[in-house]
């Protein structure tokens, strides 16, 4: 390895971290604005939900064609092209008066997230391989450090600034952000976009067949470990506001512990897979976490009808557990992924991309069908358990050891 090109590998590494944090600090800027937006649209749990559905249908072809673009151009292309076009949906979901200026939001957002997500996750793989070094956690750990920042300013900012004014602020900084670190990311020749020499036609994988199994196993993996990210993300403050009476501002603690506990379990994501391995980290994270996140929300919330303080800690408590347990999930699945001999990593990202952001996206949506013929407390038992599965999916990833 060349000084050079370890100290590239070393900016890049800088540049991705900026990127992570500020894909989860623009596109989660309306979480903590959620409650409101809702109300002053008038829409119940089952029309909130489908109108969640327009991230999905978004996130499906931002999915597949980034694989494309990155595997026959290069991610940091994928990334100054979604680093533009993400602001513009946060943008759109700030001017949105109307549930059709919402469902173009959130198609744009729910577009280049998916877009923006393969490029910078291939980037990672490769920078790795340049470096040296373990940093795929800590990437997505910039992510968590991401969305815990803008649920928090969104938070307390509730009470003085419109959710209108709020994320037009976000996404005219993030314009620009964007498009000063995309600069310093790996070029097109030293990004890995074609795969490894000698592999083949690296960049096709067919959607059904013996090689394809393992991705759908990893794709199903990642689903149900991002419907339950997504669902305490978009349906936690309604359930604190609707089911447990805390007010504006407050009502964003769930998703605030949630992130922050996932803040410090990628940030030592890196060192668990070092310590216990992908497998036994992502699978007693599942179980651990899952559990502990279902017996909070079973007991806090109806404890909050008589001790609404108390029952507000248990279930914020859960929601940590969640998160503590959740953080090296992506990470895993993701280099699980891109370790596959054949298939491209971007290719690879791409396909389970494809199963599990639409999932992440859609699930949302599936929350709030369940909430709206059951009730919202009801309809959290889906996610808790999908988390579970997502523990038992771990015996599927196999990552493969850095080559330079």
């Amino acid at each position: 390895m060349t000084t050079d090109l370890y100290a590239m590998g070393i900016r890049a590494r800088n540049a991705l971290w900026a990127c992570f944090f500020f894909l989860g600090f623009v596109s989660l800027a309306w979480i903590p604005r959620i409650p409101e937006i809702k109300d002053a649209l008038a829409l119940s749990h089952g029309q909130f939900g489908l109108v969640l559905l327009s991230s999905t249908v978004g996130s499906i072809p931002g999915a597949q064609i980034a694989g494309r673009v990155v595997h026959m151009y290069s991610s940091k292309l994928v990334v100054q092209i979604s680093g533009a076009l993400l602001p513009v949906g946060v943008f759109v979901v700030g001017l949105a008066s109307n549930v059709q200026t919402l469902v173009i939001g959130l198609f744009i957002t729910g577009f280049n997230v998916a877009f923006m997500d393969i490029a910078i996750n291939g980037q990672a793989v490769e920078i790795e391989k340049h470096t040296k070094g373990r940093w795929m956690s800590s990437f997505h750990g910039l992510w968590s450090i991401g969305t815990f920042s803008t649920t928090l300013i969104g938070g307390l900012v509730a009470n003085y600034v419109s959710p209108r004014d709020n994320l037009i602020a976000i996404s005219i900084f993030g314009f620009l952000i964007y498009q000063f670190i995309a600069h310093y990311l790996l070029p097109a020749e030293h990004d890995g976009h074609l795969g490894e020499p000698g592999g083949g036609d690296a960049g096709k994988v067919a959607l059904f067949g013996k090689e394809s199994l393992v991705l759908w196993a990893l794709g199903i993996g990642l689903m149900c470990s991002l419907i339950p990210e997504s669902g305490a993300y978009e349906w936690g403050g309604i359930l604190l506001k609707e089911n447990m009476g805390i007010g504006k501002g407050l009502n964003a603690a769930a998703a605030t512990t949630f992130s922050l506990a996932m803040i410090v379990s990628r940030l030592l994501g890196d060192r668990a897979f070092e310590k216990w391995g992908h497998v036994n980290t992502v699978k007693y994270g599942g179980y651990f976490g899952g559990g502990l996140w279902g017996i909070g929300l079973l007991i806090g919330i109806p404890l909050s009808e008589s001790h609404q303080t108390l029952g507000l800690i248990i279930v914020c408590a859960g929601f940590a557990a969640a998160g503590l347990g959740m953080g090296p999930f992506f990470p895993a699945f993701n280099l699980a992924a891109a370790s596959i001999p054949g298939i491209a990593p971007s290719v690879g990202l791409a396909r389970i991309g494809l199963i599990a952001i639409a999932a992440y996206f859609g699930g949302p949506t599936l929350i709030g069908l369940i909430a709206e013929i059951t009730s919202l407390p009801v309809a959290f038992a889906f996610p808790v358990i999908l988390y579970l599965i997502a523990g038992v999916q771990a015996k599927h990833i196999k990552v493969r050891a850095l080559k330079q």
